[in-house]
């Protein structure tokens, strides 16, 4: 009686097909025709042309099994021949960005796109396009209906590229995310894109970041905003946005339904402009996610007052901003009472201990917040001790990161009893913490006991040899640790022994060092 080797079996080859790697795939393609048959359409769904890669005959030979295409290396800046596989039926994804194809291979690629019909995704970032070909491009947006996403971020667009988007944009009824960040847009062509949206029905993300509107371009926008039913995400990081271009976002917040997530980071707004905010944020019931930047005590306090009474924030981010203590103690008291905020980011501010108490306090009856990043705010020794002792308390909190925040070895120790105690806690922080000898002993200690923290930062921490050793005993004995970070350490051969024993009997926690 005659058995089946399971490799023989199509179905069983399919399923091996589907987890193998490229090399491995090549492999297989060369053991038999059947072989080929099975393994070539997995080997060429995602192709990579580069000069390391398969050559365009190869490419353009199994264009027709190919879903998504990637160039790089600046290979191919005449891209006829690149653009003659969009005449393919299976190519969804194509990926061309950093390779100069300019004004020209836009408008070839456009001419493609006019009759493409399965093509969803095209990233032409970093190409120098210009306004002619961003021209094309919007020409061929008004009768392609497939396309559902298109990075043209750092292309130098200009004002009449700007302007042919926008009008492409009250006609083309498929475009679901576009990238427009880092082309010097203005005032004026934020206008014309704003009154793309008055019209629009499809887009649902819009990145215009790094440019140079300021506060008439957001005040169109705003009004674009006021009747738009469709965008859910806006960035408009790093431009020149000041008090009078938040106001007007707030009133549009006001009346919109559907933004979810707002990114001003990077702009100038202060203290009227944070109230405009804050009132918006008692009305607003669909944002979820607010990115702020440079904001100081008196800013945080409006937001605050605002956190009291929305119900929809999951994200607020204030990194990079002027908190002090009363700010902080504001935004404490806002968490005592808000229901929906998960994420709160107040990296390099400076809340100082007094701040880090108030929300230790806040974390003890808060059972919301999952995230809270506190790195680099000279929290001090008290802060710490408060923060731990929350820590004891609160059943929520999965993320913390107390990085750049340099404890003394108490602080450390109270930090280390708390994890021997907390039972929710995933991911902690502790980079460039100036934890010592004794702090790191206590962390191991703790680290024995603990069932739940899976992601440990320790990284530049002047930890030697010695320290490592106590942690890599601790490793040994801790069941739940995935990823231990200690970059930038003074680890000797002696260390990186011990850790690697650690590793043998403990393989499921990656540790990673330098």
């Amino acid at each position: 009686m005659f058995q089946t080797c399971p490799l023989d079996l199509p179905e069983i080859r399919s399923i091996i097909a589907s987890n193998l790697g490229l090399n491995d795939l090549t492999s297989c393609v060369r053991v038999s025709q059947d072989w080929r048959d099975l393994f070539t359409p997995p080997l060429y769904k995602s192709v990579v042309l580069s000069k390391h890669g398969p050559s365009m005959k190869t490419v353009k030979r199994n264009k027709h099994l190919i879903k998504t295409l990637k160039v790089e290396g600046s290979k191919y800046r005449n891209l006829s021949s690149t653009s003659s596989i969009l005449t393919n039926s299976t190519l969804t994804t194509l990926i061309l960005r950093n390779n100069r194809i300019e004004s020209n291979g836009a408008q070839a690629l456009s001419e493609a796109l006019k009759t493409n019909s399965i093509l969803t995704t095209l990233d032409l970032s970093i190409n120098r396009i210009g306004s002619n070909g961003v021209q094309a491009l919007s020409e061929a947006l008004k009768t392609n209906s497939i396309l559902t996403t298109l990075n043209l971020s750092y292309n130098s667009i200009g004002d009449n590229g700007a302007r042919a988007l926008a009008e492409a944009l009250k006609i083309n009824s498929t475009l679901t995310a576009l990238n427009l960040s880092d082309n010097m847009i203005h005032d004026n062509e934020a206008l014309a894109l704003a009154e793309g949206l008055k019209i629009n029905s499809t887009l649902a993300t819009l990145d215009l970041g790094c440019n140079g509107i300021g506060d008439n371009g957001a005040h169109a926008l705003a009004e674009g905003l006021k009747i738009n039913s469709t965008l859910t995400t806006l960035h408009l990081v790093n431009n020149l946005i000041g008090d009078n271009g938040a106001h007007a976002l707030a009133e549009a917040l006001k009346v919109n339904s559907t933004l979810t997530t707002l990114n001003l980071r990077y702009n100038s707004i202060n203290d009227r402009g944070a109230q405009a905010l804050s009132d918006a944020l008692k009305i607003n019931s669909t944002l979820t996610t607010l990115h702020l930047f440079q904001i100081g005590d008196s800013e945080a306090q409006a937001l605050a007052e605002g956190l009291k009474i929305n119900s929809t924030l999951t994200t607020l981010d204030l990194l990079y901003s002027q908190i002090e203590p009363n700010g902080a103690q504001a935004l404490a008291e806002a968490l005592k009472i808000n229901s929906t905020l998960t994420t709160l980011n107040l990296r390099h501010n400076r809340i100082g201990s007094n701040g880090a108490h108030a929300l230790a306090v806040a974390l003890k009856t808060n059972s919301i917040l999952t995230t809270l990043d506190l790195s680099s705010n000279s929290i001090g020794d008290n802060g710490a001790r408060a923060l731990a002792e929350a820590l004891k308390i609160n059943s929520t909190l999965t993320t913390l990161d107390f990085s750049d925040n340099s404890f003394s070895g108490n602080e450390v120790l109270a930090l280390a009893e708390a994890l021997t105690i907390n039972s929710t806690l995933v991911t902690l922080g502790l980079n460039s913490s100036r934890i010592g000898y004794d702090g790191a002993l206590a962390l191991a200690e703790a680290l024995k006991i603990n069932s739940t923290l899976t992601t440990l930062d320790l990284s530049n921490n002047s930890f030697s040899d010695n320290e490592v050793l106590a942690l890599a005993e601790a490793l040994k004995i801790n069941s739940t640790l995935t990823t231990l970070e200690l970059y930038h350490n003074s680890i000797t051969d002696r260390g990186a022994l011990a850790l690697a024993e650690a590793h043998r009997t403990n393989p499921t926690v990656f540790i990673l060092y330098n």
